[in-house]
Order: structure tokens, then C-alpha cells, then sequence
């Protein structure tokens, strides 16, 4: 059984990998929902296993923050972004720079993922539709929604997977995180900016309005940011945080204008079944005698996450073949005794990893799929033209800062 077990999780992650299997319309949710169906029709774990493996805790706190993202969403918010940043009458170097602040910012305090599949439609609206070219802001827009995120414990599902893991402190997190992601955003820029040159030569004209923008419901915007304001407040307290910020969600589910329906519509339960499966694959290999084999091994070759020389370059490697949320599952799966300063590395590092590949994020990817459907063509080499220098003097300049204050070590 011990081999079964580990040849399942081997091409679960293959999976994650390839991202489908050849011949058939499965992604990876499919493929981590498939090896859990395998692993109980085998007998090699049952359902009290799963309820085990499964971190309840993670799930519900990212279940509350999609909610609240929902919130700004049917609020008409992300329009009003994208409409004033249109109406800005800017260049195309503010421009850029409106689209990667705007990316960044909103997504330190909402689920970048929510944050792109809103505003990359808009964008190429908005864009597109005055003779610009969309794609060099689009690239902006999932770098900083990926450089953004890494500042708190809210901002990704990794990072949420990571702070719940290790019971670390929110405001000491932002303090080690905020400073790089910070820095990531302006590598964002200056690597777009130049690597796009030509391209962002075309001008875009401004308008004043976006067509079928309708205005932001001043309401349920207020109420959206109360909201934000207190799942923070309540990080600070005793209250298991994703009690607090599941409280807050369902106040926000009592609404007389918005359905609780398209509310709850709105949550990314793709997302949220494949971390599901992925904990039950992970935690049944790491039950294996294999799996103690090989973790084994890797300490006596000192090859054990909490240095940057194997962090940065595992992080780099798993982030762009499996994905960054696949790759923290594993890593706090196969080491689930990583110091707080390991833990901030591992999010900087796998976060700011996935700007080099479009493969790299799920973000990336939403990007991509929404531009298709707007009629515009964002491929891997388009993505990778700034995303491969990006990513590296970004991992650079994190890396630097987590040594210099001593929380990784080099080596």
C-alpha cells in the first residue's frame, strides 16, 4: 500500500506540474480530486484521515476573506478603480505605474486572485478600446498583484495556508514581508516599463467612463471596508482568526441588496477544493516509510529549508512546475517544523517566485484566461519577457533583506 500511496502523490504533483492530462479536459483540481478518490477506493486512507489531514482552519479563513473580497466585487468597486484610473488623462509611464500600485495595494489587504479576475477585463476595456496595447499593463497588473500580496497574511492563499501553519503574528509578518513586497512593486515597474518600451509608446486615450461602468454603491463599499478593518482588529485578539473573520463574513451575507447567493457564488471553490485534496495527498505520503527516507536524507546533505541557498532555489523551481500553492502545501506538509523566519521565507520567496513564469501563480493564470476572453493573446514568452528579470532581482532584494535581518540564514 506504501507504494501505491507514493506513486500517487508522485503524479498527483505531476499533475500539478503539466496542469491537465494530455487527452483529457482535467485540471488540476480534477487530477488532486482523482488521487484522493484513489486513495479511499484503495483503503490507504478513510474519511477520519481526511477530517485529520485537512487544515479546517486554512479553509474557512480563505472561505471568509473570499466573502469579503465578494463584497467589494458586487460593490462595484474594482469598476471605480479601473474607471479612475482610466479617466486619469495619464501617460503611458503613470499609467503604468496607476495599474502596478493599484494591483499591489489591493492586494496586500484582498485575495489577489479576486483582485486580477476583476480588474484584468476592465483593464482590457479600458485599454484596448483606445488604442493601446493591454498587454504590458496586464503583466504589471499580475506581477504586483503577486509582489503585493506577499506584504501580509491575507493577501494570497499561500500566505493564509502559511500563517495559520505556523501561528504567525500578523503585524510581525507584515513588519519582515511589507518592506521587500514593497521593493518587488517597484522592480515591477521598471521592468515592464523597459522591457515594454515599444509597446507602451502607443498612447491611450483618456474617457470618462468606462463603457457599462455603473457607480459604486457607496454603502456596501463603506460596509466592505468596516469589514477589512475589523478581520484585522479581531487578528490582534484571542479569537482564533478565522472564527473572527467567518463572523464578519456572514454579517456581511445579511444584506438587503445583495443575495447571499451571488455572494457566495463568488468564492473560488476550485481553488478552495484543490488545497483540500492536496493536504490529504501530502499528509498520506508523509505517513510513508519513503517519505522518512527521503527527509532523512535531505538533512544529512543539508538540504532543509531554512537557508536561503535551498529556499530560494526550491521556491524558484516548485513555484514555476507546480505552482507557489501546491509548493507551500508540500513544503510545510514534508517540514511542518519550520522556524517563524523559514515561514517568512517561504512566503516572500514561493509568492514573489511565481511572477516569473505565467505558470507560476494562479493569479498569472487568471490573468491570461480573462485577457483571452476580452479577445487578447497574453502568451508565455509575453509573459516571461519581464517576468523572468522581474522575478529574479525581486527573489534578489527579498533574500538580501530576510539575511540582513537575521531571519535566514544564507547557508
Amino acid at each position: 500500500m506504501s507504494g501505491f500511496v507514493v506513486a500517487l502523490f508522485v503524479l498527483t504533483y505531476l499533475g500539478m506540474a503539466l496542469g491537465r492530462i494530455p487527452g483529457l479536459r482535467l485540471d488540476r483540481t480534477g487530477i488532486a480530486l482523482m488521487a484522493v478518490a484513489g486513495l479511499l477506493a484503495a483503503g490507504a486512507v478513510d474519511i477520519a484521515f481526511i477530517g485529520r489531514a485537512v487544515d479546517g482552519s486554512t479553509i474557512l479563513l480563505l472561505f471568509a476573506l473570499m466573502i469579503l473580497s465578494a463584497q467589494f466585487q458586487q460593490a462595484g468597486f474594482y469598476q471605480f478603480c479601473a474607471t479612475a484610473i482610466m479617466r486619469s488623462g495619464a501617460g503611458p509611464a503613470v499609467l503604468l505605474g496607476l495599474v502596478t500600485a493599484a494591483g499591489g495595494l489591493l492586494s496586500a489587504v484582498l485575495a489577489n486572485d479576486i483582485v486580477v479576475f476583476a480588474l484584468t477585463p476592465l483593464l482590457c476595456a479600458g485599454i484596448g478600446g483606445r488604442g493601446g496595447d493591454p498587454r504590458p499593463y496586464l503583466v504589471a497588473l499580475a506581477g504586483a498583484s503577486n509582489a503585493g500580496s506577499a506584504a501580509t497574511l491575507i493577501g494570497n492563499p499561500q500566505n493564509i495556508l502559511i500563517g495559520q501553519t505556523g501561528g504567525l503574528d500578523f503585524w510581525a509578518f507584515s513588519a519582515v514581508c511589507a518592506p521587500p513586497a514593497l521593493a518587488a512593486l517597484v522592480v515591477v515597474y521598471v521592468s515592464v516599463r523597459m522591457l515594454w518600451r515599444h509597446e507602451l509608446a502607443l498612447p491611450v486615450a483618456a474617457a470618462r467612463t468606462m463603457k457599462g461602468a455603473a457607480p459604486a454603491d457607496r454603502w456596501q463599499l463603506a460596509k466592505g471596508v468596516a469589514a477589512t478593518v475589523a478581520i484585522i482588529l479581531l487578528f490582534v485578539t484571542d479569537m482564533p482568526r478565522e472564527a473572527g473573520a467567518l463572523a464578519v463574513a456572514a454579517l456581511l451575507l445579511a444584506s438587503r441588496r445583495m443575495a447571499s447567493r451571488d455572494m457566495i457564488g463568488a468564492v473560488d471553490w476550485h481553488l478552495l477544493l484543490l488545497i483540500a485534496c492536496l493536504f490529504t495527498v501530502t499528509a498520506a505520503f508523509t505517513q510513508t516509510d519513503t517519505s522518512g527516507s527521503i527527509l532523512g536524507w535531505l538533512r544529512q546533505a543539508g538540504y532543509s529549508p531554512d537557508t536561503v541557498s535551498v529556499l530560494g532555489p526550491a521556491a524558484l523551481i516548485a513555484s514555476n512546475s507546480i505552482g507557489n500553492v501546491p509548493a507551500v502545501i508540500l513544503i510545510t506538509g514534508l517540514w511542518p517544523d519550520l522556524s517563524d523566519g523559514a515561514l517568512y521565507g517561504l512566503a516572500l520567496l514561493s509568492t514573489l517566485a511565481g511572477n516569473m513564469l505565467i505558470v507560476g501563480s494562479l493569479a498569472n493564470i487568471i490573468v491570461a484566461e480573462r485577457a483571452a476572453t476580452a479577445g487578447y493573446t497574453l502568451g508565455f514568452r509575453d509573459f516571461a519577457r519581464a517576468g523572468i528579470p522581474m522575478t529574479l532581482a525581486s527573489m534578489l532584494v527579498a533574500s538580501l533583506w530576510l539575511m540582513a535581518g537575521g531571519w535566514l540564514p544564507p547557508a
